[in-house]
């Protein structure tokens, strides 16, 4: 090993041990790749090779939370903290093996509990640590640890996350603004638990009525004619739809003629389609949420584990939960009163902003999980809180990303360097994480970003994607599949929604 690189890793072993604010190192392995490295998972966060030499650090906090550090020994000053979605219980080591070749030291929790863990929700200390406590008592470990290491403090600190991930970095903002100098909050669902009994209601709906229940075929149809029906709206065939707040698609053109078996819907399915599309209607009949945009589908089959947990376990402790009983306003309040920061919906971050922290969401228009309309109904209820969008950019941007589905794929360009992406390194064009860092450590706001659509391993078009209320629009000059050939525009019918919106349930 040459010398200066032994130097860098000398300090590694020495982690090992306790250490103030509950945390304990488990194993502090220095790794020297030859030629690379990769961590060993089964899980969703599958990491790359890692090819620089790194300290790996692996420990627990209040010996139950769960994290990993990677120090590497060439270091950029930077931490970059990398969520994760879903139930957690696992790391992100797909960002930290991205990002840690780049010179960022880069940190992960599992949320407090581990994914293999049965019921883990039926226990208060897990429920509180996944809403909120994990992330941030890890983002003070990883300081305190790098700190150690490296001789001096960390210079910048940012996080990154979609869906689960997203809603922690808004959590970051909003609860704990020193942690972080800034935050990436992909596809975030600010208000999870009103999203979660849609997603709940409309599988037991489906349930409840076999014969309209929706197949992913069935998804696919009306996805497809939708797109159809809206996609040159701006004026580019590209199969997405960009503008899809003015996509008037009609679904009954949907419906199966008489004798007709194929590439249509029945009349119950048909109903059901509507049914979901629509604005949920609570009890009363009041509606809850905005409903869903044209073209966007939704997961088929039964509630999903992870919901029936949500209530079984997490609000009513009680194993043998009948789902069947279910009820949308009841359950929403108990889920509110039971798990209360599970929702990242605050709109009080003014520490955040007087801190200089700087935050940039991002969304796909069609997206079928955390849906499109609450994020911009949360960014809504920001730029009320704080003076108006003129005044909220300055701290806050939203880019929308047409045609992207939950946190990536979908027909739009999907990749700008977000949690989960490709990366471009150094590159505040391409990469939404060195965009963050320009506007953070340079004042450089992002006015756009270029997403990059790779199939079959090649790059096939490129997009570019503006900050809310502002649009992309062709230059009708130059070639349609190259993002230099659009410009950023206030789009009207945005500037309507957004003004016309409260946030809903709040």
């Amino acid at each position: 090993m040459p010398a200066l690189l032994a130097a860098a890793l000398a300090g590694c072993a020495s982690l090992t041990g306790a250490h103030p604010g509950g945390v304990t190192v488990t194993a502090a392995t220095a790794i020297t790749p030859a030629p690379s490295w990769t961590p060993q998972t089964t899980s969703f966060y599958r990491g790359g090779p890692v090819s620089v030499p790194l300290c790996r650090v692996e420990g627990v906090i209040e010996g139950t939370i769960g994290f990993e550090l990677w120090l590497p020994a060439t270091w950029n000053g930077r931490l970059l903290g990398a969520g994760v979605g879903g139930d957690a219980g696992v790391y992100n080591y797909t960002d930290m093996s991205r990002r840690v070749g780049e010179g960022f030291a880069t940190v992960t929790t599992d949320s407090g509990h581990k994914v293999t863990q049965a019921r883990w929700m039926a226990d208060p200390k897990a429920r509180v640590d996944y809403e909120h406590r994990a992330v941030h008592l890890t983002a003070i470990a990883a300081k305190a640890l790098a700190a150690k290491f490296y001789g001096r403090t960390v210079d910048k600190s940012y996080f990154t996350g979609c869906s689960g991930g997203g809603r922690q970095a808004l959590k970051q903002m909003q609860n704990y603004p020193g942690d972080y100098d800034g935050v990436i909050a992909g596809a975030p669902g600010p208000y999870m638990p009103l999203q979660s009994v849609r997603m709940l209601w409309f599988a037991l709906q489906q349930k409840w009525t076999p014969a309209g229940a929706l197949s992913d075929a069935d998804w696919a149809l009306y996805e497809s004619k939708a797109t159809a029906a809206c996609d040159t709206q701006d004026g580019v065939k590209d199969g997405v739809i960009s503008k899809p707040l003015v996509c008037t698609f009609k679904t009954a053109t949907l419906l199966c003629k008489p004798g007709q078996t194929e590439a249509c819907l029945t009349a119950p399915k048909l109903k059901m389609l509507d049914l979901i599309r629509a604005p949920m209607r609570d009890e009363a009949g009041r509606a809850m949420d905005g409903g869903l945009f044209a073209g966007v589908r939704t997961r088929p089959g039964p509630p999903s584990p992870l919901l029936r947990a949500m209530w079984a376990d997490g609000v009513y402790d009680d194993a043998n939960w009948n789902e069947d009983s279910f009820q949308r306003s009841r359950d929403l309040l108990a889920a509110n009163r039971k798990m209360p920061e599970l929702r990242a919906d605050k709109v009080a971050i003014q520490p955040f902003i007087r801190a200089g922290g700087k935050a940039i969401l991002y969304q796909g228009w069609a997206d079928p999980s955390t849906n499109a309309g609450p994020t911009i109904d949360y960014y809504a209820a920001l730029a009320r809180a704080h003076g108006g969008l003129a005044k909220l950019d300055d701290s806050v941007r939203l880019f929308m990303a047409p045609g992207m589905y939950h946190c990536a794929r979908g027909p739009g360009a999907d990749q700008f360097g977000a949690s989960g992406h490709l990366s471009w390194p150094g590159d505040p064009s391409r990469d939404v994480l060195w965009s963050l860092i320009h506007w953070v450590e340079k004042g450089q706001a992002p006015t756009r970003l270029t997403a990059t659509k790779i199939e079959e391993g090649r790059e096939r078009f490129t997009r570019t994607l503006c900050p809310y209320p502002q649009a992309a629009r062709w230059d009708r000059k130059g070639p349609t599949e190259a993002a230099s050939s659009y410009r950023c525009a206030v789009d009207p019918a945005l500037v309507r929604y957004m003004s016309r919106r409260s946030l809903v349930g709040s």
